[in-house]
């Protein structure tokens, strides 16, 4: 009798539902784009019904494509968007403002006067990460400052906190449920890495009332029942992991110094460390790659802002391109010797610059700069990122011999082959690139003992290409050399 399993990927830019077999084969997709909000210069908001709605309708239209009964399907995992802020109210599960999505800026300015004051130390002991706009912490206070009577109302016990996935679970369990996993959790700045709790101290730092908090559970664990009149039954809902993390669980990345980069709205790099964590001294983060039977594995973690988004910024704002696949044959026909950088900081620069100020610029046009130089610019920029977090993973002592790809852009073999040169580092694309649900499925199965072990799931893994080194070292250091001139340009730190 064949297995099914329901995994929810929420992103950025949309909400898709796919079902997996027990092989990890995809039996059907779904997916919707929503709306994204731009109010002010480095501000990026959603609508959180709207995450919802969307969420809802694709788990509903892949059911119906897969042919299934919503009774044949095992169980649900749940994958999202990490460090989206949304505060709701208990009683009628609205929100009480727009999600405050993970690539907002607004609260640089109580970033900036909370490192002056010396706490960003503190922060990185007990959370691996640094004091920055992107995690959680800041925006909850802001949204609590800025909505008349929320503070009050969050001391009271009235509103509750959540990252997607906690606004997805409360929704699909009726209200029933408020609770997250161990690896959003660490993303908020809220939670400490090593107690494996949230920590009364930066709670009081970032002013922040304990009552708005979910229940931490592992990665796989016992999240709740779908409400039957949602999906037709009442699944369970047995694993939950931020997206970073599930890529990594779906990308097998389970021995320490396995690594994986994942291509999608923006770009992030994970290496597991297995059970420390390993502090980086080049600003890079520490993290929870997932919690399994209580006990956490590590990893460290640089982040991108922008990798796809720039070429969505191609398409939609400069319409360059009409779709991004018209990418490959523009950079085949300028080749890697291209004298353009973009620098796609957009929202500021993420690992290891971290400058929020920062904003992008092209450089090196010239009379002969056309379209597809530009084109060709905004994709070796996701390839010079990463090789900017490599460096840094490396100075860490964290050696790194191969990497795992996966996401949007890991289907370009143009600009996997031009990772592997400028990283110098195999790349191997995985069967199944859609990673992150296929993680979130793995962990559900997990829970439900649809399989027995990590070391069962890690079998499963296939490669479907490598991409193995080509260019020569004069060539990649001249190449890079260009690219660090053109960061160092725009950067305000």
């Amino acid at each position: 009798m064949s297995v099914y399993l329901l995994a929810i990927d929420q992103g950025t830019t949309s909400s898709r539902a796919m079902i997996f077999r027990r092989s990890g084969e995809v039996v059907a997709v779904a997916q919707q784009e929503f709306r994204q909000f731009f109010p002010q210069d480095g501000w990026v908001e959603h609508e959180p019904e709207e995450i919802w709605e969307s969420t809802l309708e694709v788990c509903r239209r892949v059911i119906a494509d897969s042919g299934l009964k919503a009774e044949q399907i095992s169980g649900v995992g749940i994958t999202n968007q990490r460090e989206t802020t949304i505060i709701w109210d208990r009683a009628t599960g609205k929100p009480i403002h727009r999600a405050i999505v993970w690539q907002d800026r607004r609260t640089a300015p109580v970033c900036t006067q909370l490192k002056n004051r010396g706490l960003e130390n503190t922060v990185v002991e007990k959370t691996g990460l640094l004091i920055d706009p992107y995690f959680s912490a800041t925006k909850i206070a802001w949204i609590l400052d800025q909505v008349e009577g929320a503070r009050q109302r969050a001391e009271a016990g009235e509103l509750a906190f959540g990252t997607v996935d906690s606004w997805l679970l409360w929704h699909l369990t009726g209200g029933k449920v408020h609770r997250t996993d161990a690896t959003n959790a660490s993303r908020t700045a809220l939670f400490n890495i090593h107690s494996q709790t949230w920590d009364d101290d930066l709670l009081k730092l970032f002013r922040v009332p304990p009552a708005l908090l979910p229940e931490v559970l592992d990665s796989a664990a016992d999240f709740g029942e779908v409400d039957a009149d949602l999906l037709g039954a009442p699944l369970p809902v047995a694993g939950i992991a931020g997206d970073q993390q599930a890529a990594l669980i779906g990308q097998a990345c389970f021995e320490p110094g396995m690594a994986k980069s994942t291509y999608g709205t923006g770009c992030f790099l994970i290496l597991n460390t297995g059970d420390a964590p390993l502090r980086s001294e080049n600003r890079l983060l520490t993290t929870v790659a997932y919690r399994l039977n209580g006990k956490p594995c590590y990893a460290i973690e640089g982040s991108i802002f922008v990798a796809g988004a720039a070429m969505q910024w191609l398409r939609d704002g400069l319409k360059l391109i009409t779709h991004a696949s018209e990418s490959l044959s523009l950079a085949e026909t300028v080749g890697v010797e291209n004298a353009v950088y973009l620098v796609p900081a957009f929202t500021g620069l993420g690992a290891p610059h971290w400058d929020p100020h920062a904003r992008g610029a092209i450089l090196g046009l010239t009379r002969d700069t056309g379209i597809a130089e530009i084109v060709t610019a905004g994709l070796q920029s996701v390839c010079y990122q990463t090789k900017d977090l490599v460096r840094a993973i490396q100075n860490d002592g964290a050696p790194l011999n191969e990497l795992r790809v996966d996401g949007g852009m890991a289907v370009n073999d143009w600009v996997m082959q031009f990772l592997a040169d400028i990283l110098s580092v195999r790349v191997d694309r995985p069967k199944v690139t859609e990673t992150t649900a296929l993680g979130a499925s793995y962990l559900a199965g997990l829970q439900l003992g649809i399989y027995e072990s990590t070391s069962e799931i890690a079998e499963l893994w296939a490669r479907e290409r490598a991409f193995s080194p080509e260019m020569a070292p004069a060539l990649r250091e001249s190449l890079y050399a260009g690219w660090l001139d053109a960061v160092e340009r725009i950067c305000h730190n």
